[in-house]
């Protein structure tokens, strides 16, 4: 798979490791490479910053990270929001009003009816002999945001039904995680992000939990 880093360079990954293009700095926005590291006859698994591996143009000096410790960071982020599951909920129940909201703006069925109208003008002034190009413009223009309004609508039900099934989750689950779950990885998160003194998990959901490590 190719993803654009943040200093616009297209990148090829392979997307077989659940960390996969999803761990990044929170400096620069790069990402980190998955890296087989022996360190003084020490072997072990890092996630290390991609322009210590190569040239990126960026100057940044994010640290490696050993890959049981993402692994536990991820563990924690899960229990932390399994150990506060009403304020999670809550703010779970706000990040759906928010997706709502957003998309209210810019209502299907209002884009219709404004079309409806100018189609109806353009044909008037058309019948009349009258100049017409701004209407159509304006028509050309409703249609490309009908067109992106539908792909939105989608979207936004994606991500709704992703706050939903996270809050069944949370609902159901009466334990805590004893171990990493590389599922629930795939299943629930977005993005981790490394910081000099703590790693940011991000939910699909819209959730940040910040653990420090």
């Amino acid at each position: 798979m190719v993803k654009t880093s943040a200093n616009g360079k297209k990148r090829s990954y392979s997307c077989n490791h659940c960390f996969s293009q999803i761990v990044i700095c929170g400096e620069c926005g790069e990402m980190f490479r998955r890296l087989h590291w022996n360190n003084r006859g020490v072997k072990s698994i890092v996630w290390r910053y991609i322009s210590r591996l190569e040239s990126t143009g960026l100057e940044c000096h994010a640290r490696t990270i050993n890959e049981l410790l993402l692994q536990d960071v991820v563990v924690k982020a899960i229990n932390q929001m399994l150990g506060d599951k009403s304020s999670y909920q809550a703010q779970l129940q706000l990040n759906i009003a928010t997706v709502i909201r957003a998309s209210q703006a810019t209502a299907i069925d209002s884009i219709d009816e404004k079309l409806m109208a100018l189609q109806q003008e353009l044909i008037q002034k058309a019948n009349s002999k009258e100049g017409y190009d701004e209407i159509a413009d304006e028509i050309f223009r409703l249609r490309e945001l009908r067109q992106k309004t539908t792909v939105d609508t989608a979207a936004r039900d994606e991500q709704i039904k992703r706050i939903n099934d996270l809050q069944d989750y949370i609902s159901q689950q009466t334990t805590y995680l004893k171990e990493f779950d590389e599922a629930l990885v795939r299943r629930w998160v977005k993005q981790i992000t490394i910081w000099d003194d703590h790693i940011t998990v991000e939910l699909k959901s819209g959730l940040k939990i910040d653990i420090k490590g």
